[in-house]
């Protein structure tokens, strides 16, 4: 409620300008001619002007600015100045006079109307203490102001007749239609100009879409108005005599009219009849000035900013507009800000903190692509490193990925698995594109990112600066540590972000600080402008669209999430189906919630959450609780976006859609992962809406955006969503009768039999095998469906009409569809899959919902399953026994199959074991060996290479029951690698054999050894892993060797005997004796090829 020096003022401004408005159009307007009609009304802007130039002088901004409003003040009073010369001087009638007085008094009193644009300049003002308060409450304000207009405007109606020597009985009845039609045209062409102007602004066409049509609205009225005069009557002398003459066609009732009205006014005056050239003079440059009046007191509108999201109250200053100046008040109406000029040093704007948080499990290379990509394009957008400027400071991004089941198990140990490896690879990648500023061919290639490795109580976590300064984490967990699947690995960042990054800091003030309301404070604004947006591995976005987003939490505090426009990618029917549903899903029911109510949903593919939120009271916290029902399972852990969403509803938070914020995302793309996923979706959805529904009473008491008859709404959408398949069944009987012209009660039976054997069915069968007979069922009613459409459009071609119930219904829909595409005319193309969408309407409403529904108990994600652990093949042996062969000069990495030290214990240097993962596959009881880092730069330099076997080498390598001896010899290739040196017994052996810095596996080589061969790249030569921590030193290597690459190092002619058979014709004669590494190397892919550990080549 406003306080009584707001409501005095409220009243006494609405009566003078509801007074000014009655006066001018009721009294004074009907004894001026039609130019002078439409244009007076654009003098309303004469006290704007005045407030302009007052505000400029105050702000002292400088001269420029303050130029436009005082040429209009002095144009406005020109044009007073010769309306009242017209009709002095050509105008005798005491009524004219009182006429013309009372116009400008009752324009002046109108123009009273928008003080509130500029009370808010004049700091510490009276006007502002009260404008604010208005602000505040601005309901009751409009009310008022509404009650005050309503009663002036009829005190004025009523006094006018006894006062100008009327009675009422004098006073023509018009009849009631033409009455209710001027009204309604008024009261729809104002209020759609109204919105039309509106969406103008927020679509950031406000020059060409709003000023420029507001500008040329009067004298397009004048040219409606007078051209037609022209037009038709050429030759007359434009007097109302002429027109009783005219006799217009039966078609032209309404020009008449229109004629008559136009120049009645005009007639009456001697200056149009006479074509006196003074009055003609004074009226058309009394027009003039008033509209350039207009013009220049509205030149601030041309520099008004618009964010990416504008809310109206922001763009207009009172919510209410004046019917009867329409282009007047929203020019007005628009809010006034002081041109400042531009200052070096400004003040930086409230910066926010956004943490992307995409969860990952089991993506493709594709998929991960996806989303590194657009990680990287936010990180170009908004860079770090660049300099603290008052443009670009808003907003700070930092990027986390949780991996969930990163690790596997290698020989009792963990060890990072593949889809880690491909992760790494894509950020490398990634990295090397968007740091090439010149992507000229001739240049070397960028380094790979900088990555530290560090070692967590949940896995392990990877470090990257991207190109342009953020920090981007990859955070492994391994599910033997931490609980896994997606919910979890949300509340680990939840409690990780919020819990440890933000509260940190304050924790270790409030020890030494006395002032906790301070920091309570502070802690509370931090928390609203901290941000997660929550991702999937396989996202796809703009950063436009984040921005979006941010903008949204930014302007409405009481909005604790914001979504946007989901698209699904991928091809194929499956595809095509989810493209239209997905369409339809937001076009009609996401923005049907957000206008009624909020948003049920916000998805957790890409959705924008407020710190503030997440931290309250029974969101975050009980989004932490463990599934120990059936329902728990189904509500918690199956659909947790949409629970998540439900908590902060029912804490009074509100959950928005913008549709201009668009994101991509992968769709199944068989049907098996389709149902597996609706399986998830459907049970999650209707047991979050019945929890809502269940405490729907007191949470439309604690949260504004849902009301009692949004409840309601939720409820007759729970009620369809139930009898779906009831009603699909009803539709097929329905096509039956159609198409087969049997019974209904046959149809009907017909109908319900094949569901309820499915239903049976999906009790006794496995899954797999329930979603295959649900395919074949689904491809049997597709067929229906379509039969049904042709023979209903058959049937409308047969009787030529329509207005058939089928006819009805097919055309319905098809409209409906067709006009909501059309209102979105980028997606319109959608359109085009309808056509799938319906014949599919049994397997999606029918079909589905039985499989949902039986295979609740199924808690298992259904989307990227992992099919188990791969069967072991030849090259894995391989590979597994080249790891192992690690530097046997270590007694302690030495497995039990070997039953002697090639080298005694004491000459093993201590810092053999060079690198970390290999440490792990020591057998149990062996000392594990002090790691010490040698830098590259002491690595000695490389032997030969290995000589080309000859076919003797070849057949003498095959007798030991291997695949052959050319796979012999690539996979020794591979233990030479390029990092085997000449070294004596005490020096240190810095790459042990197996080192994935190698740059090879055994699939390259076995793939590729007989290519031609070439040095390795000074790339490939530089060692990465550093400090790396156990279970993932592998991902540390530098990226692998192209395929058609080789190592190579200086030739040598030293001849050698080899330490095993102690042949120097031996394939192994190039072998130094003191490396008993590759001796090593080569007996274990011996032994991987032979039956008995003691088969050796003679």
């Amino acid at each position: 409620m406003p306080s009584r020096k707001s409501l005095l003022l409220v009243l006494c401004v609405e009566f003078l300008v509801a007074l000014g408005a009655a006066i001018l159009t009721i009294v004074a307007m009907p004894h001026f001619d039609i130019v002078t009609n439409v244009m007076i009304l654009n003098s309303v802007s004469i006290l704007s002007a005045v407030f302009q130039v007052v505000a400029q002088c105050l702000a002292k901004e400088g001269k420029r600015f303050i130029i436009p409003p005082l040429c209009s003040i002095v144009l406005i009073i020109t044009g007073f100045v010769l309306f009242v010369i017209n009709y002095l001087v050509f105008e005798s009638s005491l009524e004219i006079k009182i006429s013309v007085g009372l116009a400008i008094v009752g324009a002046i009193c109108v123009s009273v109307n928008w003080w509130e644009n500029y009370s808010t300049l004049f700091a510490g003002s009276f006007l502002e203490d009260i404008s604010r308060d208005i602000a505040q409450s601005r309901n009751v304000a409009c009310i008022i102001s509404s009650l005050i207009r309503i009663l002036v405007t009829s005190a004025v109606v009523a006094a006018y007749v006894p006062l100008s020597g009327q009675e009422w009985k004098s006073v023509k009845l018009v009849f009631e239609t033409v009455v209710v039609s001027l009204v309604a045209i008024q009261l729809i062409s104002s209020a759609l100009c109204r919105w039309f102007a509106v969406v103008a602004c927020k679509m950031h066409a406000l020059r060409r879409c709003f000023i420029l049509p507001m500008y040329m609205a009067s004298i397009t009225v004048l040219a409606v108005f007078l051209v037609p005069v022209m037009v038709r009557l050429p030759e007359s002398n434009q007097t109302f005599t002429c027109l009783e003459n005219f006799k217009p066609e039966s078609s032209d009732e309404w020009l008449r009219l229109m004629l008559n009205d136009a120049i009645r006014t005009l007639n009456a005056r001697d200056i149009v009849v006479h074509m006196k050239i003074g009055g003609l003079a004074c009226l058309g440059c009394s027009a003039l000035s008033w509209w350039l009046g207009l013009v220049l007191s509205t030149v601030y509108v041309w520099y008004l900013k618009i964010h990416r999201i504008e809310r109206t109250q922001d763009l207009f200053v009172r919510p209410t507009y004046e019917g009867a100046f329409m282009e007047q008040s929203m020019l007005l109406n628009a809010r006034f800000e002081i041109r400042q000029k531009i200052k070096k040093n400004l003040s930086p704007k409230e910066t926010v903190k956004v943490f992307l948080c995409a969860t990952m499990w089991h993506e493709t290379y594709d998929e991960m692509m996806k989303i590194i990509i657009s990680m990287f394009r936010l990180d170009k957008y908004r860079p770090k490193t660049m300099e603290q400027s008052y443009v670009k400071n808003d907003v700070e991004f930092e990027f986390h990925i949780y991996f969930d089941d990163a690790f596997k198990n290698v020989d009792n140990r963990r060890h990072a698995n593949e889809y880690a490896e491909i992760l790494v690879d894509v950020i490398k990648e990634v990295y090397i594109i968007f740091s090439e500023e010149d992507p000229c061919i001739f240049k070397p290639k960028a380094a790979p990112p900088p990555q530290k490795i560090i070692n967590t109580p949940y896995g392990g976590r990877l470090e990257y600066t991207l190109p342009n300064g953020n920090l981007m984490m990859v955070h492994l967990k391994d599910k033997t540590l931490i609980r896994h699947k997606k919910r979890w690995s949300q509340i680990m960042y939840m409690y990780y972000i919020l819990g440890w990054r933000l509260n940190r800091q304050y924790f270790k003030e409030s020890e030494d600080s006395k002032e906790l309301d301070t920091l309570k404070k502070r802690l509370k604004k931090e928390s609203e402008n901290t941000y997660v947006l929550a991702l999937d591995g396989d996202t796809d976005f703009q950063p436009a669209a984040v921005m979006l987003l941010i903008d949204r939490l930014k302007l409405y505090p009481e909005v604790g999430a914001a979504c946007g426009r989901i698209h699904p990618t991928g091809t194929g029917p499956m595809v095509w189906y989810q493209k239209f549903e997905y369409a339809v899903g937001h076009w009609l029911q996401k923005t049907a919630e957000h206008v009624f109510g909020c948003v049920l949903c916000s998805p957790g593919c890409f959705s924008l959450f407020r710190g503030a939120a997440l931290m309250d009271d029974n969101v975050m916290k009980r989004y932490t609780t463990k599934a120990s029902e059936a329902s728990h399972h189904v509500q918690y852990d199956q659909g947790e976006d949409r629970w998540l969403c439900t908590l902060m509803l029912q804490q009074g938070w509100r959950v928005e859609y913008n549709a201009a914020s668009d994101a991509y995302t992968n769709a199944p793309q068989d049907f098996k992962e389709f149902y597996n996923q609706r399986r998830r979706w459907g049970p999650s959805t209707m047991a979050n809406t019945i929890d809502l529904l269940g405490s729907g009473e007191l949470t439309s008491q604690k949260n504004s955006s849902i009301s009692k008859p949004y409840i309601l709404y939720q409820i007759i959408s729970m009620a369809a969503s139930i009898l779906g398949p009831a009603t699909v069944c009803l539709m097929i009987s329905g096509s039956f009768v159609f198409i087969f012209k049997m019974d209904k009660n046959v149809a009907l039976v017909l109908a319900i039999v094949p569901p309820t054997v499915y239903l049976i069915l999906c009790f006794k069968l496995k899954s797999d095998t329930q979603i295959t007979i649900a395919a074949i069922m689904s491809t049997l009613y597709a067929f229906l469906m379509a039969g049904t459409i042709l023979s209903i459009i058959g049937d409308l071609v047969l009787q030529q009409t329509f207005l058939t119930p089928s006819g009805l219904f097919i055309i319905s829909m098809v409209a409906l569809y067709i006009i909501t595409a059309a209102l979105h005319p980028q997606e319109f193309s959608l359109v085009i899959y309808g056509l799938l969408y319906f014949i599919c309407i049994p397997s999606g409403y029918l079909l589905l919902t039985i499989y949902s529904i039986v295979n609740m108990n199924n808690v298992s994600w259904g989307t990227r399953e992992s099919g188990g652990q791969a069967k072991t093949t030849a090259v894995d042996t391989i590979k597994k026994k080249i790891m192992n062969a690690t530097c046997c000069k270590c007694p302690c990495l030495k497995t039990e199959e070997q039953s002697e030290e090639i080298i005694p214990a004491e000459t093993i240097p201590q810092s053999c074991c060079r690198e970390p993962h290999l440490s792990l596959l020591v057998a149990k009881g062996a000392p594990v060996c002090p790691r010490a880092p040698l830098p590259l730069a002491e690595t000695p330099s490389r032997p030969a290479p290995l000589p080309t076997p000859k076919s003797g080498d070849g057949e003498a390598m095959d007798s030991g029951g291997g695949p052959g001896g050319e796979s012999l010899v690539s996979v020794l290739l591979l233990a030479q690698g390029p990092a085997v040196p000449t070294f004596s017994k005490k020096e240190q052996f810095p790459f042990p054999l197996g080192h994935q810095a190698c740059g090879l596996t055994v699939s390259d080589v076995l793939s590729h050894h007989s290519r031609p061969r070439r040095p390795l790249s000074s790339a490939a030569k530089r060692s990465q892993f550093g400090d790396a921590v156990h279970p993932y030193a592998s991902l540390a290597g530098p990226a692998r060797m192209s395929q058609n690459t080789m190592p190579s190092g200086p030739s040598s002619t030293t001849s050698y005997r080899c330490s095993i058979c102690g042949n120097v014709d031996c394939p192994f004669g190039a072998i130094r004796s003191e490396c008993m590494s590759i001796a090593c190397a080569a007996q274990l892919v011996l032994l991987a090829h032979s039956d008995s550990p003691t088969q050796l080549p003679t």
